[in-house]
């Protein structure tokens, strides 16, 4: 016990004795500054000391803009620059996506590599037969309400036999004898109908003419895009009226017919009609003689 006590009195003897730091001038050995201290005193001032410049730094690291500048932290600005650059990649992709469909789609009626979908031709829609239970087809009572004030409020209504049936009427491009018709079979995806030398070519409908110029197969094409998933493509024309991203109405005159392109056999139109991407027959939709 009395080794303990000595080693304690020795050690509370170093850190409690009073020692003076002091700062002389070299050349005059005058006393400059000086400082009475202890071990303690140096020990204790050395442990705030630390503790201050951590409780410093980690303020300024959560609560101040200066962590932008320690290697490692992205500044707020540069967080949102990136978010924002995220999305609108995001968005650039989906419209890249679309593109790259869209123009796959034109390259087909190009090119005729494609696959064949039959189409309603009430909905001018792809036909898909479901089965429907006599359940379903059953109306419920809110229903047979509903048309009991329907059929009271439209009794004595005059107009209502009046109204269009249909939304989308078909403008014959030309009147013509056709000479082959639509057969998916032999990929021919088309209408060919004989005509005159430089018979008027009209669009079906209004839309945008996507295409319009000279290929080697099928010599000058006019391609309009029109409402509704209309695509409409007008081949072996003698010449063109319209350009790339005019707008036409319907029964407007786009080309004139002739016999150009090295697929031609003759003076005729060969008429494509598309929706949703897919060819339809157009002889359904349009009387040509």
């Amino acid at each position: 016990m009395s080794e303990k006590r000595l080693k304690r009195k020795i050690l509370k003897k170093k850190l409690f004795t009073k020692n003076r730091l002091v700062i002389l001038n070299e050349d005059t050995f005058a006393e400059v500054f000086s400082l009475r201290l202890t071990l303690m005193n140096v020990f204790v001032v050395a442990t705030i000391g630390a503790l201050l410049i951590i409780f410093v730094t980690t303020y300024i690291i959560a609560f101040t803009p200066l962590r932008e500048y320690i290697p490692g932290y992205a500044s707020s600005k540069l967080k949102r620059d990136a978010t924002e650059l995220a999305l609108k990649s995001d968005s650039l992709s989906n419209a890249l996506k679309k593109n790259e469909a869209y123009i796959a789609s034109i390259k087909k009626i190009l090119t005729g590599d494609l696959d064949y979908a039959k189409f309603s031709k009430d909905s001018i829609t792809a036909a898909t037969v479901e089965p429907v239970s006599e359940d379903d087809m059953k109306p419920s009572k809110a229903d047979l309400q509903l048309r009991e004030e329907v059929a009271r409020e439209d009794k004595y209504n005059l107009f209502e036999k009046a109204k269009p049936k249909v939304s989308v009427v078909l403008f014959p491009p030309v009147k013509g004898m056709v000479t082959d018709k639509f057969n998916p079979r032999e990929k021919h995806y088309a209408v060919d109908i004989a005509l005159a030398k430089n018979t008027p070519i009209k669009s079906i409908l209004s839309g945008t003419v996507i295409f319009a110029d000279w290929t080697p197969n099928t010599g000058n094409v006019v391609i309009i895009r029109h409402n509704n998933g209309f695509i409409s493509v007008y081949k072996h024309a003698a010449s063109v009226t319209v350009a790339q991203g005019d707008t036409v109405r319907t029964g407007e005159v786009i080309a004139l017919a002739g016999s150009t392109g090295q697929e031609s056999t003759g003076v005729h139109l060969h008429f494509e009609l598309w929706k949703d991407g897919y060819p339809i027959d157009p002889s359904i939709f349009i009387e040509f003689e």
